[in-house]
């Protein structure tokens, strides 16, 4: 397992193909990426590589895999959209008293839960706090989320539920300069929800890349249902972190970043200009480099927490800056 001072000296690289005769392989412990002429145009040491996204189409011998997993780090494959379509992930195996836990942690779940749920509340009301000039309706809408009362919840349902209605306060209030009317999840129906969504991506991303390293089943989730191929784990460990994106939004928005001509419409659906697509993921992936010492201290803390079955006082807490 990794290290915290390891963790340090690693680095995560976001690589923009230009067209499908790029070529990844591997060089004296580098990964290179070159065009079609064999000239060097992407290269990086494979020992300070934490995870490499690839944004197109790429030719990726057997050869480069099996590097990949020598060097332990995850190749995340993306199509121009920014949809994951492949992964090659290099995590612990075998953590059979780790698993063993999890498929028995029903007693805790409803704690870790509300706490998931709790610390994204938080996070949500201090972003809203940091706002400059705090109207009369956001001095409401923070008031309305510090009465949300997690401890009654009774189960999963009514913490989702609580958690659902706190999200309907928090992005009308918080969005409300932007034209904001509603969030909807994968529906591109505006341009501030596809930016919602490449944002959470490339964190959702992040955060099971800290946790394969530990050897957690990823699709075990406590506050998220189990659901065919879906990463209930990821998800509820991602809660806390969204804010950063929610910042980074309305920061990007105030500081003019956002174009309406960097996105074009298709069935109905916003879509990002393929030649925009790296300045929109630098944008987003400096916020969450910012925080990743963070993320990767509550991911570590709460895996001891979990495996040592802890005291509930221990359990790991993130809070925006």
């Amino acid at each position: 397992m990794m290290s915290y001072p390891d963790f340090k000296y690693k680095q995560i690289a976001v690589h923009i193909a230009g067209g499908s005769r790029e070529r990844l392989r591997f060089r004296a412990d580098n990964i290179l990426i070159e065009d079609e002429n064999g000239k060097v145009i992407f290269q990086h040491s494979c020992h300070r590589l934490f995870a490499l996204f690839i944004i197109g189409e790429m030719s990726l011998t057997s050869a480069a895999i099996k590097h990949a997993v020598a060097f332990a780090f995850p190749v995340i494959l993306m199509n121009h959209n920014l949809k994951v379509y492949a992964k090659i992930n290099c995590g612990a195996e075998g953590n059979t008293l780790l698993r063993a836990k999890q498929y028995a942690s029903g007693d805790r779940n409803l704690f870790i839960a509300k706490m998931l749920i709790r610390q994204k509340i938080d996070n949500q009301i201090a972003l809203i706090k940091n706002v400059r000039h705090l109207a009369a309706d956001d001095k409401q809408a923070v008031h309305f989320l510090n009465t949300f009362d997690l401890e009654k919840a009774e189960n999963i349902h009514e913490i989702m539920g609580v958690e659902g209605n706190a999200s309907r306060i928090f992005f009308a209030t918080y969005f409300r300069t932007m034209d904001w009317k509603r969030r909807e999840p994968r529906c591109k129906r505006d341009i501030y929800n596809l930016l919602l969504d490449i944002g959470y991506t490339y964190l959702f991303h992040f955060v099971e890349a800290m946790l394969t390293l530990y050897g957690f089943d990823l699709y075990c989730g406590v506050l998220h249902s189990f659901f065919y191929q879906r990463k209930s784990l990821v998800c509820d460990i991602v809660e806390p972190f969204r804010c950063i994106i929610d910042q980074r939004l309305r920061k990007a928005y105030n500081l003019g970043q956002i174009h309406t001509d960097d996105f074009f419409v298709q069935d109905m659906q916003y879509h990002l200009q393929w030649k925009q697509q790296a300045a929109y993921t630098k944008l987003f992936m400096k916020d969450i480099l910012e925080n990743k010492e963070a993320i990767f201290k509550f991911c570590q803390k709460y895996y001891r927490w979990f495996i040592k079955d802890a005291d509930l006082a221990e359990f790991p807490v993130f809070k925006i800056k």
